[in-house]
């Protein structure tokens, strides 16, 4: 029905008095819409990178328990290494292996990216025919668009559990067994110096000929070729072993860090939205009232 004259006089003073325009309520509803939806999903991953924080914090504790102990088998397996002094058998089609430590979980800042790193400038610098074995999917990604054609191994399923002797070993025996000739080889890892540092670092080792065919290895008496190669499986599994420790007590120092990163910026991004919500519903509810004022007045 067609409103009386004097009504539709009154409807447009007040829109005027107001200085609203046709729609300006509805997106205003809808921003708080919007605002309220954000503030919860902010607030949900909050809860989530708190619990993950409180996960990281106790397999931290386990895994610096473990690396201690570890780290004692590196130290062992390299002595030999030390002493003897062994010089590279420079075979026809040899390669140089580089064994990169990673694992399949993110969410831990640059863990991953560091090792990466280390390895592409190690590539781009070596003259010598390089075959990559690769434990973990990250590093795995990372490397693969230029570099597939480097790939000896990949290993994923990693990083879910605490690193076994057994998961060293195998990697080491998939080394041992692979048909591939290398001379010497080289493992990328991250090493782990306190809660809130590590560092990529590297160490070498090489192939069981080489060993045998070292000058200084005459001054051990009964050495022959089956104590030499059992030498080289178990000095070679124990070096991957203390490797992986270390990586996983540097991973879960820094997923740590990272989730008590990410709490304090959500902290931060739920107080910014919620103070932008209460000023953005003030508004709605000032407007409003001016409007019933302004209504009431121009009936009068």
């Amino acid at each position: 029905l067609p409103l009386p004259d004097e009504m539709a006089s009154v409807l447009c003073s007040c829109v005027r008095s107001s200085g609203l325009r046709a729609g300006q309520p509805v997106r205003e509803m809808a921003t708080l819409k919007e605002i309220s939806n954000r503030l919860r999903s902010v607030k949900n991953i909050q809860k989530i990178t708190k619990s993950m924080k409180m996960v990281s914090a106790a397999k931290f504790a386990r895994a610096e328990r473990d690396l201690k102990p570890a780290r004692a088998f590196g130290i062992g397996a390299n002595v030999l290494y030390d002493k003897v002094k062994p010089d590279a058998v420079e075979a026809e089609d040899a390669s140089r292996v580089m064994l990169v430590l990673s694992s399949d979980r993110g969410l831990c800042g640059a863990i991953h990216s560091s090792v990466v790193k280390k390895v592409r400038a190690e590539l781009a610098e070596s003259k010598e025919k390089c075959q990559l074995m690769i434990v973990g999917d990250k590093a795995r990604q990372m490397l693969q668009k230029q570099n597939a054609d480097k790939f000896l191994v990949t290993f994923n399923e990693y990083g879910r559990m605490p690193p076994m002797f057994s998961d060293a070993s195998f990697v080491a025996q998939q080394l041992l067994e692979s048909e591939t000739p290398y001379t010497k080889g080289t493992i990328f890892y991250n090493r782990f110096k306190s809660v809130v540092a590590f560092q990529a670092s590297q160490m070498g080792f090489i192939s069981p000929d080489a060993l045998g065919n070292a000058d200084n290895m005459s001054v051990y008496d009964s050495v022959d070729e089956f104590v030499l190669q059992n030498y080289t499986e178990f000095s070679l599994a124990a070096l991957v072993y203390g490797a992986m420790k270390d990586g996983a007590a540097a991973e879960q120092s820094s997923r740590m860090t990272a989730m008590e990163g990410a709490s304090q910026n959500a902290g931060e991004m739920i107080s910014s939205l919620t103070l932008k919500f209460n000023r953005t519903r003030q508004a709605v509810i000032t407007r409003e009232l001016i409007e019933i004022i302004s209504g009431a007045a121009a009936l009068d």
